[in-house]
């Protein structure tokens, strides 16, 4: 077996042996769009199969493993949304790392983005602790909601535009599920920002045209059912991004901090 079977014990799997699993991107929609609580669409996003060339990799990875987590047991299945269930906070990543979400079942957690992320979050009060290392840590987000616009580890980061859109009904329906409770939404990245868009329109958000370009701390007011809200840019806390001085601590707070404001208006 190269990933945990679903059902198995494993903290905070959502799924169990007998969840529907989506074979191919038609699956996906049809799954995606008649999960009518969260519960379902989580553990249904948790056994997806719908793109070979992920599926073969992030099951490789799980498999082949890096030195330092040799003696670990790798997730190898697609990452589902996590937080809480009502949010105030959604924030959108691009996808899980190999060794990271791939290893420890969780989104942003088991490396160094998600270091700089947890770190932030607990800084600006969203999250209990200052690190998240593995599913069942006791980690929580307070008044947040994490998702990724690609659910499983893409070889070299670059999941494909034909995998891009075989993923697309997951996020749309998550947002779709969480959306009258949401009034901040953060695009961690460019990617997540293009992604986020399309799926805000299909959860019924009234949106600006043209689509403002994205950059960290942009800012753009959407509205859903005559109630109000916001999109966040903020670049992502990449390894490349942290090295090289383009985003600090103190940006990330920044962000946060601003999302903390904004959904309390």
């Amino acid at each position: 077996m190269t990933f945990v079977p679903p059902g198995s014990g494993w903290p905070d799997d959502p799924a169990q042996p007998d969840t529907p699993v989506a074979h191919d991107p038609a699956e996906v929609g049809e799954l995606a769009s008649s999960s009518r609580v969260l519960a379902d669409l989580t553990a249904r996003q948790s056994v997806c199969r719908a793109c070979p060339r992920l599926v073969a990799w992030r099951e490789e990875v799980a498999t082949v493993r890096r030195r330092a987590f040799a003696e670990e047991t790798y997730w190898g299945r697609p990452i589902a949304g996590w937080g809480e269930e009502k949010p105030e906070i959604l924030i959108v990543g691009l996808a899980p790392a190999a060794h990271g979400g791939n290893r420890t079942g969780r989104i942003f957690t088991g490396d160094r983005s998600g270091d700089w992320l947890f770190a932030s979050l607990y800084r600006t009060g969203l999250a209990v602790q200052e690190t998240s290392v593995r599913a069942g840590d006791g980690q929580r987000l307070i008044g947040a909601r994490m998702v990724a616009a690609v659910r499983c580890a893409p070889p070299d980061n670059k999941p494909l535009p034909e995998e891009r859109a075989a993923c697309f009904p997951w996020l749309a329906r998550e947002i779709a599920l969480v959306a009258e409770s949401v009034r901040v939404v953060v695009a961690l990245g460019g990617f997540a920002w293009q992604a986020v868009w399309p799926a805000l329109k299909d959860a019924g958000y009234t949106l600006p045209r043209p689509r403002p370009a994205f950059g960290h701390g942009a800012e753009v007011e959407i509205a859903r059912g005559g109630t109000s809200a916001h999109l966040l840019g903020c670049y992502h806390p990449s390894q490349q991004n942290t090295f090289t001085g383009r985003v600090t601590a103190e940006m990330l707070d920044q962000v946060f901090i601003r999302a903390n404001a904004l959904r309390h208006m």
